[in-house]
């Protein structure tokens, strides 16, 4: 599997209520509310595009993390997280892995062998997080126990069943759902809501990788690192 996956969601209020859904762009299918936001979007009109650029899809990155220090919840740390960033962080990841001076060597912050660990530090900044000051430390393994290594690599939650065909609904019930969010008080029949938002992903610990456990050792995979920073060159040109 990949090191991440991103997800495309719309959340936005209108007068029918919220509308919280995955966007089936996502998986590379047609999206009815972006075929209207770009519709407003190409009026002209400076209130349509207030309105595109409310209900605009919005982009998270979701990948697994291993918890090696949390001060305020240490009862996290050693355990594996699914874990939600923008692009803000998705930015520095990719620094490391395409550095943009000739003096920097590329890293692949994922591998176990040679990756490293990244120092999340947020600040307020104007009211907002703000995550400028988060780095990387220097290249180091995960562990110096392959065993151990091994067990918390199998540990990790599948990332493609966060974007499998189930968790994004057709065009039909999306356009419906729209039309109903979009609709004035006055144009909507008295009935209760049967659709449930779309509950976006959370950090969920799996269980501590049980230390000095026999498991056999894991090899170095066979492909050359060039590959895989190459691979992963692609994924980010993808998400640009």
């Amino acid at each position: 599997e990949v090191p991440w996956v991103r997800v495309f969601n719309h959340g936005f209020k209108g007068p029918g209520g919220w509308f919280i859904e995955n966007c089936p762009t996502t998986v590379g299918k047609k999206c009815p509310i972006c075929e209207a936001n770009s519709e407003l979007w190409n009026s002209g009109n400076e209130s349509s595009k207030g309105l595109a650029s409310a209900r605009k899809r919005k982009l998270t990155y979701i990948a697994n993390i291993l918890v090696v220090q949390d001060p305020k919840h240490p009862e996290n740390e050693g355990k594996i997280f699914l874990f939600k960033f923008g692009k803000k962080i998705f930015d520095k990841i990719n620094e490391k892995m395409n550095p943009q001076f000739e003096d920097e060597k590329p890293m692949n912050p994922f591998d176990l062998w040679a990756g490293a660990n990244f120092k999340l530090k947020i600040r307020k900044v104007e009211g907002y997080r703000n995550y400028d000051k988060s780095e990387f430390e220097d290249s180091s393994p995960l562990s110096d126990d392959d065993a151990d290594m091994e067990a918390i690599w199998k540990s990790q939650y599948s990332l493609a069943e966060l974007i499998a065909p189930d968790k994004f609904k057709s065009y039909d019930e999306l356009k419906k759902r729209l039309d109903k969010v979009l609709a004035e008080p006055s144009s909507r029949k008295n009935e209760e809501e049967d659709d449930v938002p779309f509950e976006r992903p959370v950090s969920r610990p799996a269980a501590a990788p049980e230390v000095g456990k026999s498991a056999s050792a894991p090899k170095k995979p066979a492909v050359d690192e060039d590959d895989d920073l190459e691979f992963f060159k692609k994924l980010a040109e993808d998400d640009e």
